[in-house]
């Protein structure tokens, strides 16, 4: 069998696939950087299922965590899928399903004001707004270009990603806020956040602002990043309804397990209930 060598040619023909088949450009930016490692970790070796592996393994060796390199893993299956290298694929690792999630990642309500207060304070208005409707309604940072005039005036934003319509409501206040933010930057069509000069804020810059921010809002960088405002009113939402299949349609998820997973009590939550069974006297 002639030998299989991965070329740059490849990764730009898969690119050109990806945004073909209309991937959202968060989705085709990850796909694309593992498949760079992976080409990158070759250094122009033939590849097989068995070097696959190796680099599989090698990821872990470097401290990788599980989860990283099963996404990784997979992101390089979907390139091999492309090819037609089938017979290139390789299994992900086994991860035991996580009882409670790790609290030291959690944004608290506090570390959340404290954000927007620091950011009100800096005159950072928009990225004090933008935190607050990113947290306000769940949407994904990807989906930051939906928020527009015309959707606040209607109160409603219609999002189209993933082959997925979902429509999500824009609390009253929140509105209101927008459309003042909107006059006072002279918007009256479209989108809200855009840069200086009129384009939409990439995930990359948004994530950027908030990394900056949370230096001086005395809150940990490990907490500070677009996903985990989204996580923030998952929690927030369903103490209020208790309803997960609501949520899970809200977030625009396909499965209820996703779903649980924003859910999973803390680890101190999980202690303090060790605590209250009393089975040790």
């Amino acid at each position: 069998m002639n030998e299989r060598q991965l070329t740059q040619d490849h990764l730009a023909a898969y690119a050109r696939h990806l945004h073909a088949e209309e991937r959202s450009p968060g989705t085709i930016e990850k796909y694309l950087r593992d498949a760079a490692a992976f080409l990158h970790w070759l250094a122009g070796q033939p590849v097989t299922r068995e070097r696959a592996r190796d680099w599989r393994d090698d990821l872990l060796d470097r401290s990788y965590a599980p989860v990283t390199v099963n996404s990784m893993v997979a992101a390089v299956n979907q390139f091999f899928a492309f090819l037609g290298w089938e017979d290139c694929k390789i299994r992900s690792l086994k991860i035991q399903r996580k009882l409670f999630r790790d609290d030291r990642r959690d944004l608290s309500r506090e570390e959340y004001q404290r954000l927007l207060d620091t950011a009100h304070n800096l005159g950072r208005d928009r990225l004090a707004l933008l935190l607050e409707t990113i947290c306000s309604t769940g949407v994904r940072v990807s989906e930051v270009r939906y928020i527009t005039l015309e959707a606040v005036r209607a109160g409603r934003a219609e999002i189209s990603l993933k082959g997925k319509l979902r429509v999500i409501l824009l609390p009253g206040k929140l509105c209101r806020k927008l459309k003042k933010y909107a006059r006072a930057k002279k918007i009256t069509s479209g989108e809200i956040f855009l840069t200086r000069s009129g384009k939409s804020l990439s995930r990359r810059q948004i994530w950027a602002e908030m990394k900056r921010l949370c230096k001086k809002a005395g809150v940990a960088s490990s907490k500070v990043f677009p996903h985990n405002l989204r996580h923030l009113f998952a929690r927030t939402f369903y103490k209020v309804c208790r309803d997960v299949v609501k949520l899970a349609d809200v977030l625009g998820h396909s499965s209820v397990e996703t779903t649980r997973i924003y859910l999973m009590s803390t680890g101190s939550e999980h202690t303090k209930i060790l605590r209250n069974m009393h089975l040790v006297q």
